[in-house]
């Protein structure tokens, strides 16, 4: 007779299973703010390159930053609908 260990149940799941399935939303999150940061930025410097060539001091740079802020805000609503 061969013993077979016990298997373990579902909700008994070793620790490194449990980082494993966390590591799609850490991720998505990281993604998340990774997308944030890159409009935001690229809205501010060309919003600065804007100023720097036509002389209108904080104009572009306000317009660069509103774009770039709803750009990150339209890009994460679309990342965040595909987990609901």
């Amino acid at each position: 007779m061969s013993a077979e260990p016990p298997a373990t149940p579902p909700s008994q799941e070793s620790p490194d299973q449990g980082q494993i399935k966390d590591l799609p939303g850490l991720v998505a999150f990281a993604v998340m703010g990774t997308t944030i940061a890159s409009c935001v930025a690229v809205g501010v410097l060309l919003g600065i390159w804007a100023d720097s060539v036509w002389h209108t001091a904080p104009a572009f740079l306000l317009i660069g930053l509103l774009l770039g802020s709803l750009a990150a805000v339209v890009s994460v609503v679309k990342q965040v609908r595909r987990w609901l």
